[in-house]
C-alpha cells in the first residue's frame, strides 16, 4: 500500500517537473490569448470530455467517430491555424532571456516617441489615451477600433488623435513598436471613481488596468495632465521625462519576463 502511495510524497525532481510543465503551459496559455487558436483549444478540451464519457458509457460509435478525429484532426489543425501557429513559434523564438542591446535601443526609442507625443498632444490641450500592451493580448479590444500596422512614432499619434478626425474619440492600442488599432473601444471601469474630475478617458483606462496587465496612458483635454494607469491604479502628473522613464522601465521588465 504505501509502495502504490508513494507518488504522494515527491521528491525534489518531481517537483521540478511540475513547476517546468506549470511555466510551460501558462506561456502557452499567454500566446493563445487573445486569438482564435483558444477557442479551438476550448472546444478540443470539449470533445476530449466527450470522448471519456463515451469510453465510460460504451458508447462505441462516437467513441469510434471521435477517435477518427482526433486521428485526422491534428492535420487540420494544422492547416487552418498556420497564421497563429507561425506567429507564436516566432514570438517563442525571440530571446527574451538574454536581451539584446539592439532591441533594447529600440524599446527606448519607442518610449521616447510615445512621450514625446504625449508630451505635444498635453502641450495642446488634445485629448488622448494610448494603451500598451503586456503579456496580455488586446486583440479583442483592437478588433473595436480601425486595424493599423505602422511603427510608432509621435508624428503618426498626435494626426490619429488630432480633434475631429475620425479615430481621435477612441484608444491607440500598441504592440511592442507597432501601433495595431486606431479608435478602439475599452471596457470603463466597474468600480465606483470618487474623483469627480476623471472623465471617459480615465474610466477606461482604469477599466482595461484592471482587466489586462497593460500599461495605459492618458492626456486630459480639459487640463492637460498625463495620468497613467496600471494595474487599477491611476498616477497622474507625469511629465515628458518621467513618462519615458516609466515607459523604458516597463518594456525591459516584459523583456526579461
Amino acid at each position: 500500500m504505501l509502495e502504490q502511495l508513494g507518488f504522494l510524497a515527491p521528491d525534489w525532481k518531481d517537483l521540478l517537473e511540475i513547476l517546468v510543465v506549470t511555466a510551460v503551459f501558462y506561456r502557452i496559455l499567454l500566446l493563445l490569448a487573445g486569438t482564435r487558436a483558444i477557442q479551438m483549444l476550448l472546444g478540443l478540451l470539449l470533445l476530449v470530455g466527450i470522448y471519456f464519457l463515451s469510453r465510460v458509457l460504451n458508447l462505441d460509435l462516437l467513441r469510434s467517430l471521435l477517435e477518427n478525429l482526433f486521428e485526422f484532426g491534428a492535420i487540420a489543425a494544422l492547416v487552418v491555424f498556420q497564421p497563429e501557429l507561425r506567429s507564436a513559434l516566432a514570438h517563442l523564438g525571440q530571446n527574451r532571456i538574454w536581451p539584446r542591446l539592439f532591441s533594447r535601443l529600440e524599446q527606448n526609442e519607442v518610449a521616447e516617441e510615445i512621450a514625446l507625443a504625449v508630451d505635444e498632444l498635453a502641450r495642446a490641450k488634445v485629448g488622448a489615451i494610448i494603451a500598451i500592451e503586456g503579456e496580455v493580448g488586446l486583440g479583442e479590444y483592437a478588433e473595436t477600433g480601425t486595424p493599423l500596422h505602422a511603427r510608432v512614432s509621435s508624428a503618426l499619434l498626435n494626426t490619429i488623435f488630432t480633434p475631429y478626425s475620425p479615430l481621435h474619440d477612441g484608444a491607440v492600442i500598441v504592440r511592442g513598436d507597432m501601433i495595431i488599432a486606431a479608435g478602439a473601444i475599452l471596457p470603463l471601469t466597474q468600480f465606483p471613481v470618487t474623483d469627480k474630475t476623471l472623465g471617459t478617458r480615465h474610466r477606461a483606462a482604469l477599466g482595461l488596468s484592471e482587466e489586462t496587465d497593460a500599461l495605459v496612458i492618458v492626456v486630459s483635454e480639459e487640463t492637460s495632465l498625463v495620468s497613467l494607469a496600471v494595474g487599477g491604479r491611476l498616477e497622474r502628473g507625469f511629465d515628458q521625462a518621467k513618462l519615458e522613464r516609466a515607459l523604458s522601465t516597463r518594456q525591459r521588465s516584459i523583456t526579461v519576463a
